[in-house]
């Protein structure tokens, strides 16, 4: 099977977005792609709320998701919107963080909200509290195809490795963790994180990034990290998309996971214990 990871500067404006990604959609089916990954928060990154609330749509009146599933049924692909920014009609007015799994007759295969939020302090004046503008998800996702069993997380959650052990366990092939990582983060982070989930599971991870400087609607403008991935069951970088927006290639071959897994079933070999007192 092959495979391309598209990685692209979302700005706060979807309209943009959805045109960038589209391009780079047509670009990949045209590389002979069949399933295609977009990263996270593909139709915006917003460092205001207000303005989120009103260019952002509920996910049935989404312009940005209804025009990718068209897409995804015109190419015949499968296509990993790694995530939307979607109206919930949550009390709070928080929104949700919404990959979507399309299949190649353009109906959605699969939905997964993201569960961990990002909530941290970098140190460098860096701040982010994802959770103040998203409400978190609560159930983990696997969708299960006729191109694999694909277990779908989003970026933050990738410093949580049971939720990808619990994807692996129900039958999870691949795993994918599209992302806008922050540079520090990235630079310290990224690559151990995606190499130690797919070590540990024996899957494919399959990682589409945002990259570069991002027009969010105020100074400074954030910065992403880029290097979209794709490692084996037995931790191999099969390909790196680098800092700069295109499009990233890899074949697939699903009999290399129950090759990894034959090697180390540590699946297999989860025991009790009793947790250290606190």
């Amino acid at each position: 099977m092959k495979v391309a990871l598209v990685q692209f500067t979302s700005s706060n404006d979807p309209a943009a977005n959805l045109l960038l990604a589209e391009g780079f959609i047509r670009e990949a089916h045209a590389g002979g792609a069949e399933f295609i990954l977009t990263p996270e928060t593909t139709n915006i990154i917003s460092s205001s709320r207000k303005q989120q609330a009103e260019v952002l749509h509920f996910e049935a009146e989404d312009p940005s998701l209804a025009r990718l599933r068209d897409l995804s049924q015109e190419l015949k692909i499968w296509l990993l919107i790694g995530s939307l920014g979607l109206k919930t009609g949550d009390a709070d007015a928080r929104f949700a963080n919404r990959s979507f799994l399309i299949s190649p007759t353009g109906e959605i295969a699969a939905r997964y909200d993201k569960i961990h939020m990002f909530d941290v302090d970098l140190g460098n004046g860096e701040v982010y509290r994802e959770s103040s503008a998203y409400r978190p998800g609560t159930k983990a996702t696997l969708a299960k195809t006729d191109i694999g069993n694909i277990g779908m997380t989003i970026c933050y959650d990738l410093r949580f490795p049971d939720l990808y052990r619990e994807l692996a366990q129900a039958g999870a092939d691949i795993l994918t963790a599209p992302a806008a990582f922050t540079v520090p983060t990235g630079r310290a982070h990224w690559h151990a994180l995606l190499r130690a989930r797919a070590i540990e599971n024996g899957c494919f991870v399959l990682a589409p990034a945002q990259c570069g400087m991002h027009d969010w609607g105020k100074e400074p403008r954030r910065e992403t990290f880029g290097h979209s991935l794709v490692i084996s069951p037995w931790g191999e970088v099969l390909a790196d998309g680098g800092e700069t927006q295109g499009v990233t290639f890899v074949e697939l071959d699903l009999n290399d996971v129950a090759k990894a897994r034959a090697k180390i079933p540590s699946l297999m070999h989860d025991r009790e214990f009793e947790p250290p007192e606190a």
